[in-house]
């Protein structure tokens, strides 16, 4: 038979029972807390980005930013207040020059040019009727005058008739005078007629110009609604691809409104911009680096803006060779400015510790038997995308960590693990 156990020695067993699991979970505890701080004195390479100091020449550069985009865009706008019929393209689409693109309702434009062709050959047939009149009425002077002129003729032939038979004393003086007052009178009235015709034709030529300067208006007004029929038949103006296009039949557009994007998508430009510290450092010619991905390209600034708008000034770039296949509308790109060269300059990598221009930084050294690192304060100078100027705290042929090392930023030595 089992013999019951006191509860005093129960007891004292569970005691010891739970006096032996907290020190194991006490020995687990310390050890998992030693492995955590030995793990964070130490770390491993492999996730890290060195590089090791040498002398050579930095073309020094600012930083900017930049958008690629094509070479050339032309917006396509609506000429009149209409409302979209049909929609022949799509985005992304080519087109050829001459292409129509999108439809819009012509009726009321349609209406209103036929009907300035009417007026127009309403006005030339009145222009003509004009001419008629004019030449029927200068004529019809003409004819008067030329009797007048007969009338003058034999009234001078008269007077002379009478002289005569008053020399022979078979006239009178009262005939001579007669005569005489009739030819005068005739003549006068003869300068009158000329001048009246002269008079006619000066205000009928002045009617035929102002006639004719109202066609010409008119022909003028007719030509540009002729332009806008033909342009609010929203014809591709060029051989290009289509980036945007308003595409809801039916909706409505205004006149000036933009319906379509083209882009040529052969060559390409980047807009930049750059914080205005640095105006002084961009002018046009400038020499740039553009970065897309691991891609380099050279290009040079083509046009500056002057004006500073929120901090940053704007540039365009003209990439060297526009059609390189790393351009991409809509791509961003790191752009670098040339501004100087530096010769002989103790350099290192360009990395994520260079963050703030130059200035002092503390930078992780790795000892020549690559077992630890140590950290050590640097002064770093002017730099490119590629390397940066080391002005002091490191020699030629050291290992330096060019990774972002802020998770060890208190720490003065790490262990490298293998």
């Amino acid at each position: 038979m089992d013999k019951e156990i006191p509860i005093k020695e129960r007891r004292k067993r569970k005691i010891k029972s739970w006096c032996r699991f907290g020190a194991v979970v006490l020995a687990v505890v310390a050890g998992l807390m030693w492995f955590a701080g030995a793990s964070r004195q130490s770390v491993k390479l492999d996730g890290l980005s060195t590089g090791v100091t040498d002398v050579g020449t930095i073309e020094t550069t600012v930083n900017a930013s930049g958008r690629v985009k094509p070479g050339m865009e032309e917006i396509v706008t609506s000429p009149i207040s209409s409302r979209i019929m049909k929609v022949y393209k799509k985005a992304g689409e080519q087109v050829e020059e001459g292409e129509p693109i999108i439809q819009l309702d012509l009726t009321n434009v349609q209406t209103q040019y036929d009907q300035m062709v009417d007026e127009m050959r309403m006005k030339e047939l009145q222009l003509e009727q004009l001419r008629i009149n004019t030449e029927s009425s200068l004529r019809e002077q003409q004819m008067h005058l030329r009797v007048k002129e007969m009338s003058v003729n034999r009234l001078e032939m008269d007077l002379r008739n009478e002289r005569y038979l008053d020399s022979i004393g078979s006239g009178t003086g009262d005939n001579v005078r007669r005569a005489r007052y009739a030819w005068e009178t005739a003549v006068l009235e003869l300068e009158q007629m000329r001048q009246a015709l002269d008079d006619t034709r000066s205000v009928k030529a002045a009617d035929l110009r102002v006639r004719e300067l109202e066609m010409e208006i008119f022909r003028r007004k007719l030509a540009e609604a002729e332009r806008t029929l033909t342009d609010a038949r929203i014809l591709a103006p060029r051989r290009a691809v289509i980036t945007q296009i308003s595409s809801d039949i039916g909706s409505q557009v205004g006149s000036g409104a933009q319906v379509a994007v083209l882009s040529e998508l052969d060559h390409y430009k980047l807009d930049c911009e750059i914080a205005d510290s640095y105006a002084d450092r961009v002018s046009v010619g400038s020499n740039v680096a553009i970065k897309i991905g691991r891609k380099v390209i050279d290009g040079v600034v083509s046009d500056l803006s002057p004006v500073s708008r929120s901090g940053v000034i704007s540039f365009t770039v003209q990439p060297a060779d526009d059609s390189d296949p790393a351009l991409r509308s809509g791509v961003r790109a790191d752009v670098y400015v040339k501004t100087n060269v530096i010769d002989d300059a103790v350099r290192i990598p360009n990395g994520p510790y260079y963050s703030a221009g130059p200035g002092a930084y503390r930078l992780f050294v790795i000892s020549p038997d690559g077992s630890v690192m140590e950290r050590r304060d640097v002064t770093l100078g002017q730099a490119n995308y590629e390397f940066v100027e080391v002005v002091s705290g490191l020699a030629p042929g050291e290992k330096v960590v060019t990774s972002d090392m802020t998770p060890h930023k208190n720490k003065s030595v790490l262990k490298i693990r293998k």
